[in-house]
């Protein structure tokens, strides 16, 4: 099964180009993944350890995290909850490890439909300029706007990543 990914629109309203360009780096980054066993997915290109099950897994709990916690104020919910973040601040990479490809996948198919019910519940209040009910620890909130760029960055940047890394288990270059 090929994931779809459409390019976002060249015009649009603010809302549709946000979410078409973050459901786009999203898309690009499961496909990056797609098709590979545990193995591939655990394989790193050295003397970097990011792997694209790791990719997988952080990006799913990004998506919790932002969404989830610092939008809403909402405890961690699901396999986040019983982290203990303090033995391992960076769990969700090297926990990817212990998950087959079918669970990381689901994992992070699972974080984007929360995501995307916590955006629309957020639009519906607020709009864009909605505050986060988390604020950072300098104090400062960041508004749904800002989570949605910050978002797109942080999915284009590990989709870059994601390249290197896919190119570096089979040589595929073009998906």
């Amino acid at each position: 099964m090929t994931i779809d990914r459409t390019p976002p629109p060249y015009t649009a309203d603010e809302v549709t180009t946000l979410r078409s360009f973050l459901d786009y780096f999203r898309a690009t980054l499961r496909r990056q993944a797609q098709g590979l066993d545990a193995a591939q997915l655990a394989q790193a290109l050295p003397p970097s350890t990011v792997t694209l099950g790791g990719l997988l897994k952080h990006l799913a709990y990004v998506e919790e995290w932002w969404f989830t916690e610092v939008l809403h104020g909402r405890p961690a919910a699901g396999v986040w909850a019983d982290v203990d973040w303090e033995a391992d601040a960076d769990w969700d990479w090297h926990s990817a490890a212990d998950d087959s490809p079918e669970e990381l996948h689901a994992l992070l198919a699972e974080e984007i439909a929360r995501a995307d019910a916590a955006i629309d519940e957020a639009l519906a209040d607020g709009g864009l300029d909605r505050l986060a009910a988390r604020p950072r620890g300098d104090g400062s909130v960041a508004s749904l706007r800002w989570i949605l760029v910050h978002m797109i960055e942080e999915y284009a940047r590990h989709c870059g990543h994601a390249d290197l890394v896919r190119e570096s288990v089979d040589g595929a270059t073009d998906l």
